[in-house]
């Protein structure tokens, strides 16, 4: 259509649903258009703010995120932020003309184009900033990244907090509007009432029994090691085709919880303030002979199917060997089995950045950026 566009809603800030939006405005510009409100919840410009403010961090992350963590400048030998961090000069995280909000609202507000009329709503869920549409005359929603096609993204390791108890009462608010026709803004539509309903209210249903489970265990006095490895999700939940952890995962989002209504401290007294990680793998080493049998035993692990364990052991042998080739040879085959045994694409983009880091240490790049 060459028609001019009207209004640009924001579902949330993150840069996959905002970073085109310049393209639009520029567009509507070049037309000699008017050019298009921008509608987007309150906290919407705090975000953009923040990204500004941590550019290359924002960058760093991603890029470990999706990218499984492409060399930018060497760092140390076990893999850190810094060998994925860029020149903060040269990229930006948000694209500099991204269209600033316009029109911003608290909790509710609508507007029309012609004769369509559209109800924003504000939710928290996978951002505090996310708004999701409901279109009366169609009785259409438009979900935003509340609904995705995939295990909710409630607990992503590297980002801010998510929000899983409002995130299922959101759902739970599309089904009492009864819609007809749900448009994610990944993944295709839904279309009927009895279909929309099942896929919402059971998403929200699993959201409320993992916080619900998580809390539990908490007032009951358990650590967060406990938690984490005790409070899952059934298997034929995790088999459907709108609940599947390939990008975020249960686990991930039990940690978030904890984090939601506990802090960031785990329980465990000596992680309350540690020594440095270099510090206790050299005295570990020292106990066990050196980094080698650490080593052996990793590999060891590894091949008997125990690669949470073995990658524990690799990454000390690392942290006392430093730079050594052989190490970190052993290292990057276990982080590589680690990763291609992952489901989520958050794990395997942190594990292969573990594996790429000694990849580069095992062939003499480690000190070229």
């Amino acid at each position: 259509s060459t028609d001019p566009l009207h209004t640009l809603v924001y579902t949330h800030g993150h840069v996959d649903h905002v970073g085109g939006s310049g393209a639009f405005v520029a567009d509507n510009d070049t037309r000699g258009n008017r050019r298009p409100a921008v509608v987007g919840h309150e906290a919407v410009e705090p975000r953009f703010a923040r990204y500004r403010d941590t550019n290359g961090y924002n960058l760093a992350i991603n890029d470990r995120q999706f990218g499984g963590g492409r060399p930018r400048r060497s760092g140390s030998s076990t893999g850190g932020l810094a060998d994925v961090m860029p020149d903060q000069e040269a990229r930006h995280f948000l694209p500099a003309d991204v269209a600033e909000p316009t029109v911003t609202f608290a909790t509710t507000t609508s507007f029309r184009s012609g004769d369509l009329e559209v109800e924003l709503h504000h939710a928290k869920g996978e951002t505090d900033d996310h708004a999701w549409a409901w279109i009366p005359s169609r009785k259409a929603i438009c979900s935003g990244d509340l609904m995705v096609w995939v295990f909710p993204n409630a607990g992503n390791p590297q980002k801010v907090q998510r929000y899983p108890r409002e995130w299922a009462a959101s759902l739970r608010e599309m089904v009492a509007l009864g819609p007809e026709l749900l448009l994610p803004a990944h993944g295709l539509p839904i279309a009927g009432a009895d279909r929309i309903a099942t896929v919402l209210t059971t998403v929200a249903d699993t959201l409320d029994d993992l916080v619900d489970r998580v809390v539990e265990a908490m007032n009951s006095g358990a650590t967060l090691d406990e938690i984490v490895h005790s409070v899952t999700v059934d298997d034929e939940l995790l088999a459907l085709p709108y609940l599947r952890p390939t990008y975020d995962e249960p686990e991930f989002v039990v940690r978030n919880i904890w984090r939601l209504y506990g802090g960031w401290w785990g329980g465990a007294p000596a992680e309350l303030k540690p020594a440095p990680q270099a510090a206790v793998a050299r005295e570990v080493a020292l106990l066990a002979g050196g980094p080698a049998p650490l080593v052996t035993r990793a590999k060891e692990l590894a091949d008997a199917g125990e690669l949470r364990l073995a990658c524990h052991l690799a990454d000390l042998a690392a942290d006392a060997a430093g730079p050594d080739p052989e190490v970190h040879a052993a290292r990057r085959d276990i982080y590589t089995m680690r990763r291609r045994a992952e489901s989520s694409l958050m794990a395997k983009g942190v594990f292969g950045s573990a594996a790429a880091a000694s990849d580069r240490w095992a062939t003499g790049d480690g000190n070229t950026a």
